[in-house]
C-alpha cells in the first residue's frame, strides 16, 4: 500500500462542471443499461448477451474493454515522462492482438461456450482442470481491476481537486458501487452496449485531442517532439531516444524483454477478452470481432503518442507529477490545457467512463467464472438450474466489487499501465500455455494442464511478491511515484530483481505442462479428435457440456 499522505492537489478546471459532465455520463450509461437489459435473464443472456452482437459490434466491444485507464491515463502518462519507452507498452498491447486473431479466437469460440475453463476441460478431467482454470481468471481479473479501480481514484480526484487521502479512498469505493450496478442490473448485454458506446467516445475524444495539439504544432510532429523536448529539461533529448527507463543498465534491459513477454502473450489469456469471443454466432463473427479490434485499437495507440508527447511540451513534467494521481493525470491536464474546464469534464467523464465499462467487463467475467465453472459444474456437478447460476453470479458480482474496492485502495498510486502490465504477465503465465496446449497438442492431460496452470500462476505471483514491485525500490526519480507498493524503505524483502515475472514464469509454465503430460498415462484420443472437429468447424458449440 502506498503510505505516503497526499500532497495538496492542485485545482483543475470548475469541480461544479467536472463533476456536472461525470454525473451526466454516469446517468446516460446507467439509462442504456436499464434500457437494454429488461426481463429476466438465462444464463447464456447473462453471461454472453445471448451471442446476439455481430462481429462489428463486438469488435467495438472489445475495443471498449480493453482501451482501459491503462491504455488512456497510464499510457499518455508514461509516455508524457518517459518518452519513447511509455510508447513501448502501446505497441506491445497491438502486437499482441495478433496471438490472439491467429491462434485463439475462432478456436475458443468454436470449442468453448461462456467461459475460458469450457476449453480448458473439454476434452480432460473437469472438476480439477475447472477449478484451477477459474482460480487463475479470477487471479488475472485482480490484477486487472487494481489499475482500473487505482486509476478512477486519481482521476476524479484530479476533477474535484480532492487532496484528503480518505477522500480519495471514498473515490474508489463509489466507483466500485456504480460498476456494480452495470453488471447486477445489465449483465453481458448492458455491459456490452456501455463498452460500445465507451469505444466510440474515447476514441473520438482522442482523435480530437491529437489533431488540436498538432495543430498547435503546425501539425509538425518534428515540432511536438521538439517542444517536449524543451518541456522537459531533466531528461532533454532522451524523451525521444530509447532507453530512457528500460536502457539504463542490463538489468533494466532483461526487465523490459520480461515486460514485452508478457504483452504480446497476455492478451489471449485474458478472462474478460476470451469471453468476448462468445457474445458473437459464429467464429466467423469472432475473427470479425478481432479485426475490428485491432484497427481501432492501433489508431487509439497512435493517438496516445501524440497525446503523452502533447502533454510533456503544453503541461510539463512538474505539473504531471504534482497533480492528483501523478503520471495518470497526464491526459486530463493536456484537456484543460487546450479547452479549459468544459474539455477537461467531457474528457474526464469519458476516461472515468472508460473505467467503468472495463470495470464492468472484467466484474461479468469474474462472476460467470464463479458462478458457471465453480458454483454449477465443481460443486453442483452441472445440476444448477439457469435461475439459480445467475442468482450465485449476481452474487458474485456483489462480492468482486468489494475486494476491487479493497485492492483499489491498497494500488492507489502506482501507475496504472505498470499494473495493467503484471496482470499480463500472470495471464500470460497461468492462462496462454494451456489454452494452446489444449487445442493444439493431442497429447496434452489433466496433469499437464493442472501443472501449468498453478505453476505459472504461483510462479508469476510468488516474484511479483518478491519483486521491487512491491518492496524494496525508492521513488522512480523520472515519474516522482513510488514505484513499490510498500514505499516504507524499512520494509524490503524483495528477492527477484526484476519488475515483471514473464521471463521466468511464462516459459516456466510451458514447459511444466510439457512435464506433466509426458509423465502421465492419461489420453483421451477419441476426445481430442472430438475438439479438433469442434474447433475448426463450430459443429456442436453449444451444446450442454458434461462431465468425461
Amino acid at each position: 500500500m502506498n503510505l505516503i499522505t497526499a500532497a495538496a492537489a492542485p485545482t483543475v478546471g470548475n469541480p461544479l462542471i467536472n463533476i456536472g459532465i461525470f454525473v451526466l455520463f454516469v446517468v446516460v450509461t446507467l439509462t442504456v443499461v436499464i434500457k437494454v437489459a429488461a426481463g429476466k435473464k438465462t444464463a447464456a443472456e447473462y453471461y454472453t448477451g445471448g451471442a446476439a452482437f455481430s462481429g462489428k459490434q463486438n469488435g467495438v466491444a472489445i475495443a471498449g474493454d480493453y482501451l482501459s485507464a491503462a491504455s488512456f491515463l497510464g499510457i499518455a502518462g508514461a509516455i508524457a515522462l518517459q518518452g519513447y519507452d511509455g510508447f513501448l507498452y502501446s505497441i506491445g498491447f497491438l502486437v499482441a492482438w495478433l496471438v490472439a486473431l491467429l491462434l485463439v479466437a475462432e478456436l475458443m469460440r468454436n470449442t468453448g461456450r461462456f467461459t475460458m475453463a469450457d476449453v480448458l476441460s473439454f476434452r480432460l478431467r473437469q472438476r480439477p482442470v475447472r477449478m484451477a482454470a477459474a482460480t487463475s481468471s479470477l487471479a488475472v481479473s485482480f490484477f486487472y481491476l487494481l489499475a482500473q479501480m487505482a486509476g478512477a481514484g486519481g482521476l476524479v480526484s484530479l476533477l474535484l481537486g480532492v487532496s484528503s487521502l480518505w477522500a480519495q479512498y471514498l473515490v474508489i469505493a463509489v466507483v466500485g458501487v456504480v460498476m456494480i450496478g452495470y453488471v447486477m442490473i445489465g449483465g453481458m448485454k448492458g455491459t456490452t452496449w456501455v463498452q460500445i458506446i465507451k469505444a466510440v467516445l474515447l476514441i473520438a475524444a482522442a482523435l480530437i485531442m491529437s489533431i488540436w495539439v498538432l495543430a498547435l504544432f503546425g501539425l509538425s510532429i518534428n515540432g511536438l517532439f521538439q517542444a517536449a523536448i524543451d518541456n522537459s529539461p531533466k531528461v532533454g533529448e532522451k524523451l525521444v531516444d530509447p532507453g530512457l527507463k528500460y536502457g539504463l543498465s542490463d538489468l533494466t534491459k532483461i526487465d523490459f524483454i520480461s515486460l514485452s513477454m508478457a504483452l504480446v502473450l497476455g492478451t489471449a489469456g485474458l478472462p474478460h477478452v476470451l469471453i468476448r469471443f462468445y457474445t458473437v454466432p459464429t467464429s466467423k463473427q469472432a475473427r470479425k470481432s478481432v479485426e475490428w479490434a485491432i484497427w481501432l485499437i492501433g489508431a487509439f495507440y497512435l493517438f496516445t503518442l501524440v497525446i503523452g508527447y502533447g502533454a510533456a511540451a503544453l503541461v510539463g513534467p512538474d505539473r504531471i507529477k504534482a497533480a492528483a494521481g501523478g503520471a495518470n493525470s497526464a491526459a486530463p491536464l493536456l484537456a484543460f490545457e487546450l479547452g479549459g474546464s468544459v474539455f477537461l469534464g467531457i474528457v474526464s467523464g469519458i476516461a472515468f467512463a472508460t473505467i467503468l465499462a472495463v470495470v464492468a467487463g472484467l466484474t461479468i467475467t469474474t462472476s460467470a467464472t464463479f458462478a458457471h465453472d465453480i458454483y454449477n459444474q465443481v460443486i453442483k456437478h452441472g445440476q444448477a438450474t439457469q435461475e439459480q447460476e445467475v442468482k450465485v453470479a449476481r452474487y458474485a458480482a456483489l462480492g468482486g466489487g468489494v475486494i476491487a474496492i479493497v485492492g483499489g485502495i491498497l494500488a492507489y498510486g502506482q501507475n496504472i499501465a505498470f499494473l495493467v502490465a503484471l496482470a499480463f504477465a500472470v495471464a500470460a503465465s497461468a492462462n496462454l500455455p494451456t489454452i494452446l496446449y489444449s487445442l493444439f497438442w493431442k497429447r496434452f492431460n489433466t496433469r499437464g494442464a493442472l501443472w501449468s496452470i498453478y505453476g505459472g500462476l504461483i510462479s508469476a505471483l510468488g516474484l511479483i511478491i518478491f519483486s521491487p514491485v512491491v518492496s524494496g525500490k525508492p521513488a522512480d526519480p523520472i515519474t516522482g511515484l513510488s514505484s513499490s507498493m510498500i514505499t516504507n524503505p524499512a520494509i524490503d524483502f524483495h528477492l527477484f530483481p526484476l519488475e515483471n515475472p514473464g521471463i521466468i514464469s511464462i516459459p516456466l509454465a510451458f514447459f511444466l505442462g510439457w512435464l506433466g503430460s509426458v509423465t502421465s498415462k492419461e489420453y483421451n484420443e477419441a476426445k481430442y479428435a472430438e475438439m479438433e472437429v469442434r474447433s475448426l468447424t463450430g459443429a456442436g458449440a453449444s451444446g450442454k457440456i458434461v462431465d468425461h
